[in-house]
């Protein structure tokens, strides 16, 4: 089980991420418009540098749903490898047959 307060680090990030997502584009298309002069430019890019660190989807590190584990995750289930083998020889997970030859 993952320390509580990375596990809620994540979730600040993940909400200062979607706070944040439609400015960090709009001004990142505004840093690489070759049509706008050099000082519109360079102005957009401090204004991207003033937003918050943790705004950036970048930082933003998967965790499994169930025990915060940031190794070992499987996007396909959202799970960390040993609950997913736990969820796995519970029957729970979709689509996941035991294999036997």
């Amino acid at each position: 089980m993952a320390k509580k307060s990375m596990i809620a680090r994540e979730k600040k990030r993940i909400h200062l991420s979607d706070k944040y997502r439609e400015r960090r584009m709009q001004l990142k298309k505004r840093v690489v418009d070759g049509s706008l002069s050099s000082e519109e430019r360079w102005q957009a890019m401090l204004d991207l540098q003033k937003l918050p660190r943790d705004s950036s989807a970048a930082r933003i590190r998967n965790r499994c749903n169930l025990s915060g584990r940031p190794r070992g995750y499987y996007r396909k289930f959202g799970l960390s490898r040993n609950k997913l083998r736990e969820v796995c020889m519970k029957g729970e997970a979709p689509g996941v047959a035991k294999a036997s030859w």
